[in-house]
């Protein structure tokens, strides 16, 4: 998926970004999607109507004995350091403690092997089936609209890798994530267990329907375009909670938008640029 920012806008809206969502699983195994669905821009196919709303059975998070902190690493960081220093001084983004998860997660871990050279570099890298790890400027600036103060619930929609979901960690322990592609939430369960980001929940299932086991939320983060936000989402948001989402508008352009829903009053949204993100799945591509 590409998001490419217009070139009318400063800098932080020049580069062309490809980008796509990231989590650690308590639970493998996918339910069945329902709707329409895949890839990019053909036509979204329809599966079987899933036997569990599209979502396979919620387990709670482990509770640690101590309180958890996310892990640290070593290996690559003057290379995190640059990555950084690109998104403060190139885009203008100040937000310490966004910068700071950037400057910790291990991003090298989070992508193919035959991309691992690239990976603090500013574009977005393939992962696997058709899909993509985001622009690092990308999976910041959406973090940072989250406006995370600590200890929040946050829902992610399209787990890719888990990169996404390890810098959430940094801001809350209470980390939800759903994949629709098995192998993808397979993966990424794994891998986030192995690096020690074991508060991440992975469940593989239709996006869509998001985690209403788990709702409310008080952040959402949508890494899939959609045509409108959907309803089930927005109500599993929590009165005063913000939700990061690219919406496509009626002449095919993307937006990433912030939604917010206050405690009183009708649900607003703004655009913040344009962008390109592969559209929300709604079936398994490689179940096909």
């Amino acid at each position: 998926m590409t998001a490419e920012p217009s070139r009318s806008h400063s800098r932080v809206f020049l580069s062309v970004v490809l980008a796509m969502g990231m989590g650690l699983g308590v639970r493998l195994g996918c339910a069945p999607a329902e709707g329409p669905g895949p890839d990019a821009p053909p036509a979204r196919a329809r599966a079987a109507p899933p036997e569990t709303a599209g979502v396979a059975a919620h387990q709670p998070a482990p509770r640690a004995e101590r309180p958890w902190t996310p892990p640290t690493f070593t290996e690559r960081q003057g290379e995190r350091d640059e990555m950084v220093r690109v998104i403060r001084d190139g885009y203008g983004l100040r937000d310490e403690a966004v910068l700071k998860a950037m400057g910790t997660v291990p991003r090298h871990e989070f992508v193919p092997s035959a991309y691992a050279a690239q990976a603090y570099a500013d574009h977005p890298l393939p992962t696997v089936h058709g899909q993509t790890i985001s622009q690092p400027y990308i999976v910041a600036e959406m973090t940072r609209q989250l406006r995370l103060q600590g200890g929040e619930k946050v829902l992610e929609v399209g787990t890719g890798s888990g990169y996404q979901a390890a810098v959430l960690t940094h801001f809350t322990t209470q980390v939800y994530t759903i994949e629709i592609i098995k192998p993808l939430a397979d993966s990424a369960a794994e891998r986030l267990k192995r690096l020690g980001y074991r508060v991440v929940q992975v469940r593989c299932g239709d996006g869509f329907f998001g985690w209403p086991e788990a709702a409310p939320f008080d952040a959402i983060m949508v890494t899939f375009t959609v045509d409108k936000v959907p309803e089930a989402l927005l109500a599993q948001l929590k009165p005063g909670g913000r939700m990061v989402v690219p919406v496509a508008d009626t002449d095919a352009t993307e937006w990433l938008t912030v939604v917010e829903k206050p405690s009183a009053g009708e649900v607003t949204s703004h655009r913040l640029f344009p962008v390109r993100f592969v559209p929300l799945l709604r079936e398994d591509p490689s179940r096909r």
